[in-house]
């Protein structure tokens, strides 16, 4: 029985140790990354048990991915190596100070070959959390099919499912993801998305939003950081607060949408490093204050501060923060330990 249940791919990763074009490294550091893998290994270090359902390839890719996992204590007893297909690859760059460049080697890879026979159901139905992201469906029908068999099964024994869009334009086009990815909101209690994903899954895109928030309940007023637009939008993907809409906004921050009415929580303050992976860490701070007991904004607070951590250090998950770290945010700026 673990508190968070999450499926998807998990490849490893070649990254660039220093700024400048990829062409011009003398050599590639070696690692892991997968959003579904970042929000196991962030709960984890959050205090709570997570298990990871997934496809590696009988190489030795296969067994860094694998060793890693276990390493941050999360129960891979879910994954499968498979014979027929080797472990896909993520290679990133870091082109101009924090701004980075991914390219991926994953169509026909192991991770694309999940299918719903690899789903352990009790393993999903004596969940807490079953956490899935809009990447895995993207891989292949089969992933696709194994997401939808994950929700059913944990619709079925009241677990709460939590899903963050992760829209990979490299992966699919938006016409081919949006109804997708709208039929999963809608199955979702929780649903995470950065602001330039709200259109993916607004029902008015698909005709049965009628472009109107009326019987949401609550009159929202609109920061002059976000527009009316988001807002509306964020307001018909709640489905009239029957489920909580996340959006994360950077740097600005995120806000929430759902039965606790409209919340917003700032950022907290980081010197960006590495923007890849910080919407995991967000998800998985979230959660992790979820699975506490927290009230919307205790979770909203949670999220930001492991988002923070995770911009300040170069990797996917290496910066994911620990509740000790965390307690580090009280201390004043140039504050040493002696």
């Amino acid at each position: 029985m673990s508190d968070l249940v999450t499926l998807g791919e998990t490849m490893a990763l070649l990254s660039a140790p220093r700024i400048g074009r990829l062409r011009d490294m003398a050599h590639l550091d070696l690692g892991v990354a997968g959003a579904e893998s970042n929000v196991a290994i962030g709960t984890v270090r959050l205090g709570y048990s997570a298990s990871w359902i997934g496809r590696v390839g009988a190489d030795e890719l296969g067994a860094l991915v694998l060793a890693t996992l276990r390493k941050e204590q999360v129960d891979v007893a879910g994954g499968v190596v498979d014979d027929a297909a080797p472990t896909a690859l993520m290679v990133k760059e870091r082109r101009i100070g924090d701004l980075v460049r991914v390219s991926y080697y994953r169509d026909g890879y192991a991770g694309s070959h999940l299918c719903p026979a690899d789903v352990d159901d009790r393993l999903v139905a004596t969940a807490r959390v079953l956490h899935v992201t809009g990447i895995t469906p993207a891989l292949s029908s089969s992933a696709r099919a194994a997401v939808d068999h994950a929700i059913t099964v944990a619709r079925a024994a009241g677990v709460l499912v939590a899903f963050d869009v992760n829209y990979r334009s490299a992966l699919w086009r938006p016409d081919d993801a949006a109804p997708v990815l709208r039929a999963l909101a809608k199955r979702a209690d929780i649903v995470f998305a950065g602001e330039d994903e709200l259109e993916l899954i607004d029902p008015a895109r698909a005709g049965d939003g009628g472009g109107s928030t009326a019987g949401h309940g609550t009159a929202v007023a609109v920061d002059p950081a976000r527009s009316r637009a988001d807002v509306e939008a964020a307001l018909r993907i709640s489905g009239g607060a029957r489920r909580t809409v996340v959006v994360k906004r950077g740097a600005a921050g995120a806000t929430s949408f759902g039965p606790a009415g409209t919340v917003d929580e700032p950022a907290m303050p980081a010197v960006a490093v590495d923007p890849v992976g910080a919407g995991d860490a967000f998800v998985a701070g979230y959660l992790a204050a979820l699975l506490d007991g927290e009230d919307e904004r205790g979770r909203l607070v949670l999220g930001c501060r492991a988002g923070a951590f995770a911009v300040s250090v170069v990797g996917d998950y290496e910066g994911l923060p620990s509740r000790a770290d965390l307690a580090l945010y009280d201390r004043g700026a140039g504050t040493t330990f002696r």
